[in-house]
């Protein structure tokens, strides 16, 4: 028996026994521990919760051969799509069966057809509504990136079954092709475990004390940097897979592979690359040399220039093929490595904010330490709720209400902007920030969220007999008029809400929520057939008028 095969089978049992209600129903436990194992994958890989993951589960009946399907944001014209396929041996925990042939070849078939909007297929009601979401974008001009994730509790698809992805046609600039097994969800549930290892500098370099910390500023060999990623992978990043989309899912990463393949441009990559930032708890070197040290470092980390590293490592060790027959020794990259006590978390969270302002990153831990944050933390907890400002914080259940969710059910209610809470999260705690989290209050925040629970709880678990077409798109729309109607009936404005009259409005609010809901999605339905009039909506058409807000100037 394998030892992560075992772990993560544990971890399955406990899923099942605790969340019953996300898997498929039915005495068949073979059905529950594969539906169980793509829900660990898909929380482990994207970095999501249990609760946020089973809201992608698709398998089923018509599902293409897709067991769980993510849609990432637009980003400069692009989107990226994760689709993830499961095959998991309930009996054999040996963790050496190979992902079969046959899942291989159904993947192909399956993107294929899902990214072709001009092809029919036949999809259950989970998965029909985002495939016409990734249809109404690829109609309107957005390039999906596509990461399909084959995942089992054994090893990789053998030769023949790659065979089917490299005669596929897919480009690897748009189609990457990622295994994920047993060893793959321990490596990330592990990933807080320090990293203490090695690195050989080339050349000289400045190390000095600077503000009652060390500073060292040098150049590290490229293969240097592919090896020791070998060895710890992403442990020794802040974030998981979600933080490397691979070499064509981005353009930098693209340019950096570019850049290292080229033999007239590589031996300059030194002068193009931003550089990596490590942090440590301690370096040594041996100070009576004077140059090429070897240092030896305690809980190392990479806060910036992980898409360097992976980058990398992926150029000098390919996956699907042998080393290439390239020669790398004289190819640096700018490293800086701080040292910093156990206790310079806030310094480091500001490191790391000022060293990725460049980059498209999750700004919500960078933002925890805003006195606006902390302000909510203590009101929201005289509230009798538990507020988390960090991703890291973890924990759960009805009382406990993140900052992700506060600038999203905020966005869409009390600022009226449901398109841009949906889908500009990226930029919730960016450009949007200020928009946002300016002026708020507790009492503001909470009934936001509560309106917004609801609103999602009724949308995954419609407690209609016949839900409307348009209710798995149109949920922000839906709470901002049910918070509309709140305010309306107790004849206030947002700005009059705070912990004086919480408790009334929140009772208020569950005494009337299915009024009030079942009204706001009349409202939404008189504004389709005014847009609209009578003639027929398809999905695709429904995704692309709640994405765009075609509909608010009718819902004023």
């Amino acid at each position: 028996m394998n030892i992560n095969a075992s772990i993560v089978d544990q971890r399955i049992v406990g899923i099942i026994e605790d969340h019953a209600d996300w898997l498929p129903i039915g005495k068949d436990i073979n059905k529950k521990k594969s539906a169980a194992f793509v829900l660990l994958c898909m929380s482990t890989a994207l970095e999501f919760t249990l609760d946020e993951a089973a809201e992608l589960l698709t398998e089923g009946g018509n599902d293409a051969g897709v067991d769980g399907l993510h849609i990432g944001e637009v980003d400069d014209g692009e989107f990226v799509v994760t689709l993830f396929q499961g095959k998991y041996k309930v009996k054999d925990l040996s963790g050496s069966a190979n992902f079969p042939e046959n899942g291989v070849q159904k993947a192909v078939n399956t993107v294929a057809t899902l990214f072709d909007p001009a092809k029919q297929v036949e999809l259950n009601e989970k998965i029909a509504p985002k495939v016409e979401e990734i249809r109404s974008l690829v109609r309107d001009g957005y390039i999906p990136n596509v990461r399909v994730v084959l995942c089992n509790n054994g090893a990789k698809w053998k030769d023949a079954a790659q065979h089917w992805i490299d005669q596929s046609g897919f480009t690897d600039d748009q189609v990457t092709w990622i295994h994920y097994n047993h060893d793959s969800i321990v490596s990330v549930l592990q990933r807080k475990k320090a990293v203490d290892d090695s690195i050989r500098l080339e050349g000289k370099a400045v190390i000095e004390d600077f503000n009652f910390r060390r500073v060292l500023v040098g150049k590290v060999s490229v293969s240097e940097i592919a090896d020791l990623f070998n060895r710890h992978n992403d442990l020794l990043l802040e974030r998981n897979i979600r933080r490397y989309l691979g070499l064509h899912a981005n353009r930098v990463n693209a340019a950096i592979h570019q850049t290292l393949v080229d033999r007239t441009k590589r031996d300059n990559f030194y002068f193009f690359n931003n550089g990596i930032t490590m942090i440590c708890r301690k370096f040594r070197h041996n100070a009576l040399q004077g140059e090429n040290y070897q240092l030896k470092l305690e809980g190392m980390q990479i806060i910036n220039g992980g898409q360097t590293c992976k980058t990398i490592q992926q150029t000098l060790y390919p996956a699907q093929q042998a080393l290439f027959e390239e020669s790398y020794e004289n190819i640096y990259v700018l490293i800086r490595i701080y040292e910093l006590a156990d206790d310079d978390q806030d310094f480091v969270r500001d490191i790391t904010y000022a060293t990725n302002s460049q980059n498209p990153v999750d700004l919500r831990d960078l933002k925890s330490n805003d006195e606006i944050q902390k302000q909510l933390e203590i009101g929201i907890k005289d509230l009798g709720y538990s507020y988390k400002r960090q991703r890291e914080e973890g924990g759960g259940g009805s009382s406990v209400i993140t900052s992700s969710i506060v600038a999203e059910a905020t966005l869409a209610i009390w600022r009226e902007k449901p398109q841009q809470a949906k889908f500009r999260r990226k930029e919730h705690f960016g450009k949007l920030y200020t928009t946002i989290f300016n002026t708020i209050n507790a009492a503001q925040a909470v009934l936001a969220v509560m309106i917004f629970r609801y609103v999602e709880n009724e949308r995954k678990r419609p407690t209609a007999e016949n839900p409307p077409d348009f209710l798995p798109y149109a949920s922000h729309y839906i709470a901002m008029l049910l918070g509309r109607q709140l305010l309306a009936r107790q004849e206030i404005t947002v700005d009059d809400i705070s912990h004086r009259n919480f408790q009334e409005l929140f009772t208020a609010f569950e005494e009337n929520r299915e009024n009030y809901y079942q009204e706001s999605i009349d409202q939404v339905q008189n504004a389709l057939h005014t847009f609209y009039g009578q003639r027929e909506i398809s999905l695709q058409q429904l995704s692309a008028t709640f994405r765009r807000g075609d509909l608010m100037e009718m819902l004023e």
